[in-house]
């Protein structure tokens, strides 16, 4: 077979796709799920805002909020103190998605408002934006004991709530936080110095994983790639015309 300059190759392509559904089944056999491989992906153009579905996002977000009530879905319920839904602006062109909430957000119930939250502050404040203009939730409600990974139950009673917060967000671009959040959310294996630096899609949107903020406070010497990783979501809120404090 004749393989034009420039294209992929056949027999590349078939292992490429062939490496991405292993990955998938090997994460759907970790975590006990079922999904559609939602990246890496090629990107494709993102659509523009419905004012429609803007008008309508904070009522939305109300609603999934009184369905998640005082939530005993997983036995994390009996060791919180708050359940931990989101904060931010229900029209955010940008949501900022962790793990799960940790001490200080469990004794708060906001979501980031510990060392590793403050810190996040300040990388939204250094992008040209506020919390207020963001949106920040987790893949989980809930602060699992010690801090540990989420179990497989876990997630499968949360996720459901976290893909209706961003229905009704609709944002334009989300920023996973960390190994565990961008794994849970591409359906992936792949560790998170893997991942990030590089564009991937959740249900059609652009998402960019990088280190979580609690990971800079370890080891700075993260703080330069996730400032990079950030700098490629500037460029590209830039490129769609968002909105930025300049």
């Amino acid at each position: 077979m004749v393989v034009e300059e420039g294209s992929l190759d056949p027999v590349d392509e078939l292992g490429e796709l062939a490496a991405q559904l292993r990955a998938h089944l090997e994460w759907q056999q970790r975590f006990g799920l079922r999904g559609v491989p939602t990246g890496p992906t090629p990107r494709t153009p993102a659509a523009a805002p419905d004012p429609a579905a803007a008008a309508a996002a904070p009522g939305a977000l109300a609603t999934i909020r009184a369905d998640l009530g005082d939530c005993t879905r997983c036995g994390l319920a009996g060791g919180r103190q708050h359940l931990v839904y989101g904060a931010g602006s229900p029209t955010a062109d940008l949501v900022f998605v962790g793990e799960a909430p940790g001490q200080e957000e469990d004794r708060q119930g906001e979501p980031f408002v510990g060392p590793a939250g403050q810190l996040l502050t300040k990388m939204i404040g250094a992008m040209g934006l506020g919390r207020d203009d963001v949106y920040i939730c987790n893949i989980i409600k809930c602060r699992p004991p010690g801090n540990r990974d989420p179990e497989p139950d876990e997630v499968a009673a949360c996720e459901p709530f976290l893909r209706r917060q961003l229905d009704a967000i609709k944002p334009r671009i989300i920023v996973a936080l960390g190994r565990y959040a961008a794994q849970c959310l591409l359906r992936s294996t792949a560790p998170i110095g893997a991942l990030r630096g590089h564009w991937h899609e959740y249900q059609g949107i652009p998402l960019m994983p990088t280190y979580h903020p609690a990971a800079l406070l370890r080891n700075e010497s993260y703080k330069r790639p996730a400032w990079d990783d950030l700098k490629q979501v500037m460029a590209e809120m830039d490129r769609l015309g968002l909105k930025r404090r300049r």
